[in-house]
């Protein structure tokens, strides 16, 4: 079995590994939001259980985009936290098109179920996306790397 931390993955090796991750972050994105939707039924509910799903899905995604993607070596609070600014940056974009879409969904069908698949399809065209901006704009220093 191939070690997950190898830099000089094919494109082919980074585009599968970039899948499992999305979809581990993707399940903790959402797992958040059945968490909030189970402990809070305010009237904003869905906004709050969006919201903090949103976070725990960011925070996990970086951590592996920087460490098993990227395999960035960016250290010290400076500039680490300047790239965490910009993969945030990059994020606002895929953002409009999950919530869009995961809104959208529970607005039109009236069910979690349909919110839930929604945000997933969200989620998987936002992470395609990200993946060519943060190539771009947030982990330009691959080293090792193929591109």
């Amino acid at each position: 079995m191939r070690n997950l931390l190898a830099p000089n993955d094919t494109p082919a090796v980074i585009a599968g590994k970039y899948a499992l991750f999305a979809a581990v972050a993707t399940g903790c994105n959402l797992g958040a939001q059945a968490l909030m939707d189970h402990l809070y039924r305010g009237t904003l509910a869905v906004y709050v259980s969006l919201f903090v799903g949103t976070l725990v899905g960011l925070v996990v995604k970086y951590l592996f985009d920087k460490n098993l993607i990227f395999y960035d070596r960016t250290r010290g609070m400076v500039e680490s936290g300047g790239q965490f600014v910009r993969y945030v940056l990059t994020g606002v974009l895929t953002t409009v098109i999950f919530w869009g879409l995961e809104l959208g969904a529970y607005h039109v069908f009236h069910a979690q179920v349909a919110r839930y698949l929604g945000g997933a399809l969200g989620l998987a065209i936002g992470y395609w996306l990200k993946y060519r901006l943060d190539k771009r704009l947030v982990f330009r220093q691959r080293r090792g790397c193929a591109s």
